[in-house]
């Protein structure tokens, strides 16, 4: 057989993992930073501008690709990502705010599960190795999430951190589903639909503050900075966990982006000095070494 007569290569597994892992880290980031901006500005206000700037964002670079004339197969599962993605941001940013990072994000990082069980549901069969990593994974998360679900977090973190996970969970197999089609489009159609919501909302509470004449906080200049941050972060990291989606197993390409919160925690115990008590280490431990194994699969 001749060079021009070889089959196109298939999309490298590898390459798949690590995008989801790059999504790992910016999600991680990202919820670090609006976990700790929502300590002190109310939760909808970060979540609103920040999705705001990944809006901005998304839709430049889909002009500059030239998706923006894409086939519309993917505004349902875009939609719909953008509403479940919603509300799961604000019920987890919520969580962060008033719980322990630490606790918070391993828990809502369970959403995983959502996907993983869909994706065995529909035939797909990682192999040996990697059913041990994504168990070594998931079990890391909710290591990391042990020592401390009887302490200060208190029950409202707790469920807000639970919703959370059912929202991310939806929201990963969702842009999954709208990627097929596009990728890019299937961001700026997220997007849309959460700042719209969002502006809604906003107004709503603003007239309320205006009729009664609460005060409230206020955004300083230094936050701008962190907001567009945590909007990149988001954005980037939908956009490479769908691009991922495409080209690996959704069952382990959701498993790795979901390890997000190995990095919340490194940053809380880093910036915020919140303790890393050891079953959270011998869950980050875990979830690293079943990245090492799915990524070996």
């Amino acid at each position: 057989m001749c060079a021009s007569d070889a089959p196109p290569p298939l999309p490298s597994p590898s390459v798949a993992a690590v995008l989801a892992l790059l999504t790992s880290l910016l999600w991680g980031s990202a919820d670090f930073l609006g976990g700790t901006l929502s300590r002190r500005l109310p939760t909808t206000l970060v979540v609103g501008l920040s999705q705001a700037a990944g809006l901005v964002a998304v839709t430049t670079v889909a002009i500059v690709a030239g998706e923006i004339g894409a086939p519309t197969g993917y505004l349902p599962w875009a939609a719909a990502a953008g509403l479940a993605g919603l509300v799961g941001l604000v019920c987890f940013y919520a969580a962060l705010a008033e719980g322990t990072m630490g606790v918070v994000s391993p828990i809502a990082a369970l959403g995983v599960v959502v996907p993983l069980v869909v994706g065995l549901v529909r035939g797909e069969r990682p192999g040996v190795v990697q059913l041990i990593g994504i168990t070594l994974a998931v079990a890391g998360v909710v290591l990391a999430s042990a020592p401390e679900l009887s302490g200060r977090a208190g029950t409202r973190p707790l469920v807000l951190s639970v919703v959370a996970a059912l929202g991310f969970g939806m929201a990963l197999l969702l842009i999954a589903e709208g990627s097929r089609t596009s990728t890019l489009m299937t961001m700026v159609t997220m997007r849309v639909t959460s700042v719209t919501v969002l502006a809604v909302v906003v107004a709503v509470v603003l007239g309320r503050r205006r009729r009664t004449s609460a005060g409230g906080p206020r955004l300083a200049r230094r936050d701008f900075a962190p907001l567009v941050l945590i909007g990149l972060g988001d954005a980037g990291a939908n956009l490479t966990f769908g691009l991922a989606s495409t080209r690996g197993l959704v069952s382990v390409v959701a498993v790795l982006a979901s390890l997000y919160p190995v990095v919340t925690v490194v940053l809380a115990r880093i910036i915020h000095a919140e303790r890393l008590g050891r079953l959270q280490a011998m869950g980050v431990a875990g979830a690293l070494a079943g990245v090492v194994l799915i990524g070996a699969g």
